[in-house]
């Protein structure tokens, strides 16, 4: 079997290579001037205090966790679980965590120097660095995930009950590491703009608001760290429901199970082809060429994926040879499209946006109301994209087909998130370079990076809303293989109640995660208020702010707010299990998936669409700045911030970390 796994081993290590290749082309960039790096020293600082914080109260869940899995033979012999998955599980969570703090470390160290390229080198140099920080993120997220897979792999020779372990791991940390970075990063992202911006009338990023840092710190744990784990869990999360499928179903055919590994592995070799091509080639227009690395990935995959079929699959059942090949194909393309179109809905090249700025002439309710609009009628192509990439898949290849799909869709996972996670530090960048005092030309740069950034997002986070829904549909079949269901009858009371409770948790986990950011910003902006009356001298640059007071409110308030949500999106499925039986909690994973869908694609779009009306606004359009056009884009950008950032990407994991725990436990509840 280890002879089996060279190819993917391989390239993991490749990936964890050009990590470290990355990495040095950051770190000898320069760093700026003695002010430049001490405001880049705080960011570190703050971010690094968070995630301590934030991993040691997760490493006590994950501690407990893991004891109870071991425990569970005793409770009901014969399950299948026991302390090899309790290993499974601590590894998984460890390399999420471990992606997480790498890929923050190099962002918080990228900021400064992605400022001082600009200033050196312009947009060019600017994007070279902040795509190569991104780069780290990307490739520390695909590498070690599937170096740690394949150990896991090799240690428990491929038992599919231990290996569903490893992906619950990384889904627990995910959860966490999301809705509390995404707490953190909004929860001061509107304390410093609701103060500064609109009561205080300063400029984004101005120094005098002790807010600032704190924003900055946020996009670092919430858009790069955050968004790594996001997407680790669903990368592993799809292959592990492939190889599931695959034994669950008989194909027992070596190839079957592990071509996941082989698709995987071309994908971690593309998305390092794809981020040099940036590296390369990107020159005036930052979009087209962060753009052209992504297609350039996908394209290459998809070559290598039908030779990986044709050349080591096994025709089964009724589906072809190619089968799985075309059904991944299925997936790409429906990625591309969802992608495409959460860039309609939030570019402010497009008329959406455009219209949502033009419509905050009006004030802040219009605005609000238009960007709620926007993002609802942004759910109709992606949901009818996702239903026939569902049907076209399981037609060529069955369950193992709809695994596939979201394989293929997420095997540039490298690409994707590089692209995303370069966004975080070029915005950081302009506020370096605002605090800083840097020519003007500087922040006009880094601030074309962050609006291109904002649409990659939105991009990133259709991505990822889409690919989620595949992991799950791809695990929900996996489950209901172990739990030994056929049919899930629409007779049955105990499906449609469990039907009935799914569709009600992401509204009542989103509201959670609502609350609490609210209840971060509230007392932000309390403090940010109080440091503007009471400290002499602030408001006349004499002196600097207490930031680190800022950086301290949001690290207790997200560490406060992500524990309750995350609790329930554990112990649901435990007790839906127990007291509902399968069958109850298949509907409550269905429930969860159709709502929960909807409901991540709505508020990413929202929020996408109201940032980027505000930049739109601020770059001239509609008076620019200091009107009260700009006032209500910024009031539109607060309600939206929390809706892209927090519960959006939140809700993704909601609905895979539910239906990976139910894989886990499906033995408890025959």
């Amino acid at each position: 079997m280890t002879k089996e796994l060279l190819i993917p081993l391989g390239g993991s290590i490749a990936a964890l290579l050009y990590v470290c290749y990355l990495i040095y082309c950051v770190l000898r960039k320069n760093p700026g001037n003695k002010l430049m790096q001490d405001i880049s020293k705080s960011v570190q600082d703050g971010a690094k205090a968070f995630l301590k914080r934030e991993y040691t109260y997760v490493s006590m869940l994950v501690i407990i966790v893991a004891i109870l899995i071991s425990i569970a033979p005793y409770l009901k012999p014969g399950v299948g679980l026991g302390w090899a998955t309790s290993v499974a599980f601590i590894a998984g969570a460890f390399t999420s965590a471990l992606a997480g703090y790498i890929g923050m470390s190099i962002a918080t160290r990228a900021n400064s120097r992605t400022a001082q390229a600009a200033s050196d080198s312009g947009l060019k140099g600017a994007l070279t660095v902040a795509i190569s920080s991104g780069g780290v993120m990307g490739m520390s997220v695909v590498g070690l995930a599937l170096l740690g897979l394949c150990l896991v792999y090799i240690f428990f020779k491929g038992e599919p009950s231990i290996i569903n372990g490893y992906a619950m791991g990384a889904s627990f940390v995910a959860l966490f590491a999301r809705s509390g970075g995404g707490i953190f990063t909004k929860g001061a992202d509107m304390g410093a703009d609701l103060v500064g911006k609109v009561e205080a009338g300063i400029p984004e990023d101005d120094p005098r608001n002790p807010a600032v840092i704190a924003d900055n710190v946020g996009d670092n744990v919430g858009d790069v760290a955050g968004l790594g784990t996001d997407l680790l869990e669903s990368y592993v999360e799809s292959i592990i429901a492939s190889i599931a499928i695959a034994g669950g179903l008989g194909l027992v055919a070596p190839q079957l199970k592990l071509m996941p590994l082989y698709i995987a592995t071309a994908g971690i070799i593309s998305s390092i082809i794809g981020i040099s091509y940036v590296k390369l080639f990107g020159r005036k227009n930052a979009q087209k060429s962060l753009m052209g690395g992504t297609y350039l990935s996908a394209v290459l995959t998809i070559s290598a994926t039908y030779f990986i079929v044709r050349n080591f699959g096994a025709s089964y059942g009724e589906y072809p040879l190619l089968g799985p090949f075309y059904a991944a194909v299925a997936g790409v393309i429906s990625g591309i499209i969802i992608g495409l179109t959460s860039e309609f809905f939030t570019s402010s090249n497009f008329f959406p946006v455009r219209r949502l700025a033009e419509k905050s002439q009006t004030g802040p309710a219009i605005t609000v109301t238009e960007g709620l609009a926007v993002g609802m009628q942004s759910t109709a192509v992606p949901v009818i994209v996702l239903a026939v990439a569902v049907v076209v898949s399981h037609y060529f290849a069955g369950p193992y087909g709809v695994a596939m799909a979201a394989l293929g869709m997420l095997a540039t996972t490298g690409m994707v998130v590089a692209v995303d996670s370069y966004g975080p530090v070029a915005d950081n960048a302009g506020g370096i370079a605002e605090m800083a005092r840097l020519d003007p030309s500087v922040r006009k740069i880094t601030d074309k990076l962050d609006a291109v950034g904002n649409t990659t997002a939105a991009i990133g986070k259709g991505f990822a809303i889409g690919s989620a829904a595949f992991a799950s549909l791809g695990l929900l079949a996996a489950f209901m293989s172990a739990a030994r269901i056929d049919i899930i009858s629409m007779k049955d009371p105990y499906v449609i109640a469990g039907l009935l409770l799914g569709g009600m948790l992401p509204f009542l986990f989103s509201s959670m995660l609502f609350r609490a950011v609210g209840n971060c910003a509230f007392q932000m902006i309390r403090e940010v208020r109080r440091q503007f009356k009471e400290i002499p001298g602030l408001m006349e640059g004499k002196v600097m702010p207490d930031s680190a007071k800022c950086v301290d409110i949001s690290t207790k308030t997200a560490i406060n707010g992500m524990m309750v949500p995350g609790a329930i999106v554990i112990a649901v499925p435990v007790i839906i299990g127990f007291t509902l039986g399968a069958e109850g909690l298949a509907g409550v994973l269905i429930g969860a998936l159709i709502t929960g869908v909807m409901l991540g694609i709505q508020s990413a779009n929202s929020g996408g669409a109201l940032d980027n009306a505000k930049k739109y606004i601020e770059e001239g359009n509609y008076g620019g700045k200091g009107t009260p056009t700009h006032a209500a884009a910024v009031v539109g950008d607060t309600v939206g911030d929390p809706l892209k950032d927090t519960v959006g990407p939140s809700i993704n994991i909601l609905i895979k970390l539910m239906a990976v725990i139910s894989l886990v436990l499906a033995p408890l509840f025959l």
